[in-house]
Order: C-alpha cells, then sequence, then structure tokens
C-alpha cells in the first residue's frame, strides 16, 4: 500500500469516544471546506462499527453544514432496528457541537435471489488514458501560486477521465461523464473498508456533471457550489484497489440545483454500486 493511501486508510479508522460514539480527524484537500466524500466514508464507516455479520447495502446522507477540515469530526450512531434480515443506523456528524450531516445507513444477510443489471456502457479502457494529477501538473503554471501544491498533490484515488474537461477553461458539453477509478496499491480484505473507500471515491467529480452543459466548473469564481445530499447503494461485490468505471449523467437543473446520477462498473463490466447527488450550483451576482 502507498504512503498517501495508507494515510487514507487511516483517516477511515475511527478512534472510539464512548458507546457508538466516534471521533475521525479531517483532511485538507485544498477545498475551503471539508471534503464530503470524507465525511460519507467516515459515517459509513461510523455505521459499520455497531453492526455484526452484515454489510451496508445503503446510504442516504444530508450534508447540512459545511465542515472545517482543521477540526476533528464527532460521529453518533444511533440504532434504529436490528431485524432478521436487516439492520438500520442513524448517523450524526458534529464539529463544534452543530450537526454537518446527517445520514441513514441499512445492512443486510447475505442472500441469494433474482439477478439482473444493465450491461456495462461503452467506454475506452483505462490503459492509454492520462490520469487527473498528470493533468494537473500539466496546468500548474496556470494556477495560483497559493493553490499549486494542494492542485498536484498525490491522491490516494487515482482518478482516469475519458473526455477531460479544462477546468481553467470549460465549454459546454452534455451533461454525462465517465471516468476510471481506483485506490493506489493493494488493499486488504476487508469489505467494509473497500465500501468506505467507494463512498469516500463516488463524491469525485459526480457534482461537476451537472455543470456541464452549462459551460462552467467549480473553480469559476462566480460560482458557489456543494452537496446538498448523496446515496449510494451498493450492489455486488467489488474491491477498490481493482479498476472501475465511474457512468455518470444529469438528467435536470434547476432552481439553483443540478441532480446526478452514477452507475460504477467494475472492469468485466459488473454493476457494483449506483449513485445520486443534488448539488447546490449557484451563480453569485457579480459585484462591479
Amino acid at each position: 500500500m502507498l504512503d498517501v493511501t495508507r494515510k487514507l486508510v487511516e483517516l477511515l479508522d475511527l478512534a472510539p469516544i464512548g458507546d457508538d460514539h466516534f471521533q475521525g480527524d479531517s483532511e485538507d484537500l485544498g477545498f475551503p471546506n471539508v471534503f464530503g466524500g470524507q465525511v460519507l466514508g467516515q459515517a459509513l464507516m461510523a455505521a459499520s462499527r455497531t453492526v455484526e455479520n452484515r454489510l451496508a447495502h445503503s446510504l442516504h446522507a444530508y450534508f447540512l453544514r459545511p465542515g472545517n477540515p482543521r477540526l476533528p469530526i464527532d460521529y453518533e450512531v444511533q440504532r434504529v432496528r436490528d431485524g432478521g434480515t436487516f439492520t438500520v443506523r442513524r448517523v450524526i456528524a458534529r464539529q463544534d457541537d452543530k450537526e454537518i450531516l446527517t445520514g441513514s445507513v441499512s445492512f443486510q444477510v447475505e442472500e441469494t435471489g433474482y439477478d439482473h443489471q444493465f450491461d456495462a456502457p461503452e467506454a475506452p479502457d483505462h490503459e492509454g488514458l492520462k490520469s487527473e494529477h498528470t493533468y494537473a501538473l500539466m496546468l500548474k503554471q496556470h494556477i495560483p501560486e497559493h493553490l499549486q501544491e494542494s492542485f498536484t498533490r498525490e491522491r490516494p484515488i487515482e482518478i482516469r477521465p475519458v473526455n477531460p474537461v479544462n477546468p481553467l477553461k470549460p465549454e459546454p458539453r452534455e451533461p454525462a461523464k465517465q471516468s476510471w477509478f481506483r485506490a493506489q496499491g493493494e488493499l486488504p480484505d476487508d469489505p467494509v473498508l473497500h465500501r468506505c473507500l467507494l463512498a469516500y471515491s463516488s463524491d469525485f467529480g459526480l457534482l461537476g456533471t451537472s455543470l456541464a452543459p452549462h459551460g462552467v466548473t467549480f473553480m469559476d469564481r462566480d460560482m458557489q457550489v456543494a452537496s446538498l445530499d448523496h446515496a449510494i447503494w451498493f450492489h455486488r461485490p467489488f474491491r477498490m484497489d481493482d479498476w472501475l468505471l465511474y457512468d455518470m449523467d444529469s438528467p435536470s437543473a434547476s432552481g439553483g440545483r443540478g441532480f446526478n446520477r452514477g452507475n460504477v462498473y467494475s472492469h468485466d463490466g459488473t454493476l457494483v454500486a449506483s449513485t445520486a447527488q443534488e448539488a447546490l450550483i449557484r451563480r453569485r451576482p457579480r459585484r462591479d
């Protein structure tokens, strides 16, 4: 496992601070606020720590306040139901005694049953595609000096966009995109960790899908963008250290909000997870 990936695994390894209460550090990725995927991954880990012999099949969360990347986050887990087949947990994330995220996670015993899926969409293979890190290095000289280090830092999740957007000169395009991604280095055989890492990774790029038709990105100083909620469904087993295809689209944007969806496929075309997210995509009025 690479050092940068080990740090992410340690970030998701929460410390118990009382009955069904946990604490996690925050990671500064150069954004003004805590990366939403970090809170999702840690919330899922907190809930999973209170469940035995069942894996999460869905997570639904609302982002209530922006998080401070310089402060730890406390997670309270509430035991809603322990049924014969399903288990439900509610998770509340807090900083300075204020809620920044609330969500619910449902767990299920392993079962067999009917099985079907959409075929994987056509996409070029990850081989031959450049990583986002490579593109960041190519753009480094055009980035403000105080942002260069965070913009070009090595990431634990390698992302290779199929049709990359220049964040400094975006052009309108269809509200759909694809990218391959994986954790860098080999990971332990822990399905809970792999689910938490996928929850973390699923927030990368999803919001930007609803911006694509409008020729703007999160780096536009006139834009106020933030994830409002996030849902993820885990369909089938997967590994985060194998390549996964993230196929995203945005069916609608209105009222200052953009709706985004995603399907995650393994390299052999198996549909392993799906996501949905609504985001704030508000253009601030310009001041002369």
